[in-house]
């Protein structure tokens, strides 16, 4: 049986918890500690049982959720350092945070798994990187992927591209809500109800999402099977390229990873 224990009970881990006990029924024992106590007592729906301290949690559990922000990493492992169980499994989503930085924090070669979730793990639809790094086992790392995949889709990438990958999936959301928002508001500014435009883009992302993944071409491809020459499509798209989107995405993939290994350094 998993016994998952998150130590910071935010958005986050709640999606992720919540996830574990749908997905998990009778496998799994959940618990939680939060320094806001009511957040670790709201997911006693969800059968987490709540509990008062990091080191409770680590008394009840195998597989430890590090669900604290970046910021606050370092503390944690300091106060959890101690612990004298060194065969735990650490699930580790702070952003810029790399399991050897954990290792440090902890003070020996502890089984860590970084890992970037994205928020719309809270509706079931997440999409999670995360690395093995040694001495994490093969069965472990695969239950840290069953853990995910409860709430969505999990890749595998290389242990030194999670900082990279976070511009790719988590970040990402709000990128994609600010592209969305432009859209969204110039059809409301000409006419077309917020409700209405925002409905009709949203279904236009999720059908594109699935040509994208599904229809078995690539994405020059399907861009050009909506452009006609002389069309509408093509003034679009070549207003987007001479105002500069591609360097646009670029600058900004290039600054989210850039500040995630700015958090690595503790800045």
């Amino acid at each position: 049986m998993l016994k998952l224990g998150a130590i910071g009970c935010g958005n986050m881990a709640t999606a992720i918890l919540r996830g574990v006990s749908a997905g998990m029924v009778g496998n799994c024992a959940l618990f939680g500690c939060d320094v806001i106590p009511e957040k670790a007592e709201a997911l006693a729906q969800y059968g987490v049982k709540p509990l008062r301290s990091a080191s409770d949690v680590l008394r009840e559990a195998d597989y430890i959720l590090l669900a604290v922000k970046p910021q606050g990493i370092d503390a944690l492992l300091a106060e959890i350092a101690n612990d004298p169980n060194r065969d735990r499994v650490y699930l580790c989503i702070a952003a810029g945070i790399t399991a050897e930085h954990v290792k440090k924090g902890l003070g020996f070669d502890a089984r860590v798994v970084p890992i970037m979730p994205n928020t719309p793990l809270l509706i079931g639809k997440g999409a999670t990187a995360m690395a093995q790094v040694s001495p994490v086992s093969d069965e472990e790392f695969e239950t840290a992927q069953r853990v995910f995949s409860c709430a969505g889709i999990v890749r595998r990438v290389a242990a030194d591209h999670m900082n990279e990958v976070i511009a790719v999936n988590g970040s990402t959301p709000a990128f994609l809500y600010e592209f969305a928002r432009c859209f969204v508001e110039y059809g409301a500014q000409h006419g077309i109800g917020y409700e209405d435009a925002l409905a009709l883009f949203c279904q236009t992302m999720r059908g594109a999402a699935d040509m994208m993944e599904h229809s078995g071409q690539d994405i020059a491809s399907l861009i050009e099977m909506v452009s006609s020459k002389g069309g509408t499509t093509i003034a679009g798209l070549e207003a987007l390229r001479n105002k500069g989107l591609a360097d646009a995405v670029e600058a900004c993939c290039t600054d989210c990873v850039k500040r995630a290994y700015e958090l690595s350094e503790g800045k």
